[in-house]
């Protein structure tokens, strides 16, 4: 059974960082495609970032390119989301994704996804 939980969500102020983890397991981690996706109240899911081809590709939306880096430990069989410059809009419940046979990117329907940790931006 596969099974990805989040952690290290919070409130924060706006300009500050947080770092997101997404430990997986019932996987072989390395050969897995992983992403993060949000949603803020009252909205859609929304794809924030993926990574595939093992850590060689990286893509981020644009409301978050230059300010969330996603990396990821497969010693450790965990994915990261690390994330700068925090704004109020970023305010969400941040999931972690994966699929096993495609690349999980700009897309929102990864064939798994974790219960989310809430992220809140505010002063």
């Amino acid at each position: 059974e596969v099974q990805l939980v989040e952690s290290g969500g919070g409130l924060v102020q706006p300009g500050g960082s947080l770092r997101l983890s997404c430990e997986a397991s019932g996987i072989t981690f390395s050969r897995y495609f992983f992403a993060w996706v949000r949603q803020a109240p009252g909205k859609d899911l929304e794809w924030v970032a993926s990574m595939f081809n093992g850590e060689l590709n990286t893509e981020y939306a644009d409301s978050v390119k230059g300010r969330f880096t996603i990396s990821r430990d497969n010693a450790k069989n965990t994915l990261y989301l690390s994330m700068n410059s925090l704004k109020p809009e970023d305010t969400a419940e941040y999931y972690c994704a994966a699929d096993s046979s495609s690349p999980c990117t700009r897309r929102t329907d990864c064939r798994w996804r974790g219960q989310g940790t809430q992220v809140t931006v505010s002063s």
